[in-house]
């Protein structure tokens, strides 16, 4: 999983073709608005060229930071919305180092692709410094009935109280739900979703 490789899918597919596509990214809208307004500051990590960001503005957000390892994803999520107060962060999860907190994080389906126990370990301790007490996680995985790959690398699945468990001790879950995602292609993807406030 490199910057190279990722870059690669997203100059030979396109953003709209990759299979985790979402005209309106509906679960992350529903959540991330249960647990904050336009005042909240939010992280999307892996976020590329995800639609989210575009809604998020609409909705009035204006503290909105987008990671991920892709510059070719990011630039297209760039060319989208101008110079609208995003900040963009190219960087691999497993390397950033934020120098800040967010009220807010989400991840759909970046997660999952950690297969390595360490790399595990070290993205929940990045959650854990990065987002405050009364902050909260947004985050989705592949379901255990999901895809065992995507984009050709491996992935891991999980349950929905699979995936609490791995957010481990000090965070309260508020919710967990399935979501069955239509792949541009046609291809049904079953995800699993955790909304989680940090104690």
């Amino acid at each position: 999983m490199t910057a190279e490789y990722w870059d690669g899918r997203y100059a030979d597919i396109g953003e709209t073709r990759v299979s985790w596509f979402q005209e309106v990214p509906e679960s992350s809208l529903l959540l991330i608005g249960k647990v904050s307004d336009s005042h909240a500051s939010v992280v999307d990590v892996g976020g590329g060229a995800s639609r989210l960001v575009d809604f998020l503005l609409e909705r009035g957000y204006h503290d909105v930071t987008v990671v991920d390892l892709s510059q070719q994803a990011l630039t297209a999520a760039r060319a989208r919305v101008g110079q609208a107060p995003v900040h963009w962060v190219v960087s691999d999860v497993r390397d950033w180092q934020p120098d800040r907190t967010f009220d807010v994080w989400h991840d759909r389906a970046t997660y999952h692709f950690l297969t390595d126990p360490q790399d595990q370990a070290h993205y929940w301790n990045l959650v854990h410094d990065s987002v405050p007490h009364g902050g909260h996680v947004v985050i989705s995985t592949f379901a255990e009935d999901g895809p065992s790959t995507c984009s050709g690398l491996p992935v891991h699945r999980y349950s929905e109280e699979g995936l609490v468990a791995a957010l481990g001790e000090g965070f309260e879950p508020l919710q967990t739900m399935r979501e069955e995602h239509m792949t541009p292609a046609g291809e049904p993807q079953s995800f699993v979703w955790l909304l989680a406030r940090r104690r």
